[in-house]
């Protein structure tokens, strides 16, 4: 089968940063469904993992956390898909990535495609979609309750993948003030479509600009890029006891600056259900389930940015330098091979 991957960590402008390369078919069993991959989306863990991370000599490794395609075959074990089903989800970090013809998952972490959705616009959803869901629901505990009173939420980074989503949900499903930071006045406006309240320049005095559109300081704070620089300002900006949740890798991170609020910190990483299969695991196929039904309804939209042709090594190398460049908005996505 077709794939892509790579034998050593390069730079993205490397010759060998991505090969066309074809390996083995795999072959369903226990929990496992094999998916004909029809699309996939870019994300920034595929850029980290290509930077920092090769696999055994002699062996590739295949990038790719993101996928929608059909199941081919099912093994003994699997309940919730049968040989046909369109689907899609964001697999695990210790497995062979997506990006490849057919592609073996466990059935507890894929969900549905929503049926209002052609492959490419469901391939941008399942990764990003996780993530806010987790960060928002299970880790901050906001409540899905329109007639709430839970106070304003600010999401650092909101135009990218995450953010993209996180802004949408936030703004269907709670009754949070809505604020998202973004840079470029073309950001700024996709964030406004998805819903944000205000959006302001992380770049600038942010807890001044809250004051400025009447908010003042916001009782949740959703980090999802460069936490590290913007964690003095996000002390300032937080009310006591308020909540930060975070995604990203700072290279260091002082916490002490919460303690004076009695600011509480929440880490979400949407592999963990699937790294340490935990008895909940599951819950991610509930989640993109849920995710479906909110994109037939009409309540969430893809965010499909760029769709940058077939799968080959070509286009996911130009992929992952515009991820590199932190230019991107929405999502990148490729399909067929």
């Amino acid at each position: 089968m077709k794939a892509v991957g790579y034998r050593k960590s390069y730079p993205i402008d490397h010759p060998e940063a991505l090969l066309d390369i074809e390996l083995p078919e795999p072959s369903p069993g226990g929990h496992d469904i094999l998916v004909e991959v029809r699309a996939v989306s870019v994300n920034p863990v595929d850029t980290k993992i290509r930077r920092s991370a090769g696999p055994l000599d002699g062996e590739y490794r295949v990038l790719g956390w993101d996928a929608a395609g059909v199941v081919r075959e099912v093994g003994g074990h699997v309940t919730l898909f049968k040989p046909g089903d369109r689907v899609m989800y964001a697999g695990t970090l210790l497995r062979p990535g997506t990006n490849s013809e057919l592609h073996l998952v466990d059935e507890r972490i894929v969900g549905r495609m929503p049926s209002s959705l052609g492959f490419e616009e469901a391939a941008a959803l399942p990764l990003t979609s996780l993530t806010a869901w987790e960060l928002l629901f299970d880790r901050l505990q906001v409540a899905q309750d329109k007639a709430a009173q839970p106070g304003p939420l600010l999401v650092i980074g909101a135009g990218g993948g995450v953010g993209s989503i996180m802004v949408q949900l936030a703004r269907q499903l709670t009754a949070l003030v809505v604020i998202g930071t973004a840079s470029r006045e073309r950001t700024q406006e996709w964030v406004r479509e998805l819903g944000a309240h205000y959006v302001i320049d992380h770049n600038r005095d942010m807890l001044q600009q809250l004051v400025d559109v009447g908010i003042g300081h916001v009782r949740y704070v959703a980090s999802l890029t460069h936490s590290d620089t913007h964690l003095p300002q996000v002390a300032e900006a937080l009310a006591p006891q308020g909540k930060l949740g975070i995604i990203d890798d700072p290279e260091s991170f002082d916490i002490k600056k919460l303690k004076r609020k009695s600011i509480s910190l929440h880490w979400e990483f949407m592999y963990t259900r699937s790294m340490f299969q935990t008895a909940d695991m599951i819950e991610q196929h509930h989640i993109l389930d849920r995710i479906a039904d909110l994109v037939d309804s009409g309540v969430l939209r893809t965010t499909l940015a760029e769709h940058f042709g077939t799968i080959n090594a070509a286009n996911l190398r130009r992929a992952h330098q515009l991820l590199e460049s932190g230019q991107s908005r929405g999502k990148i996505v490729l399909s067929g091979f």
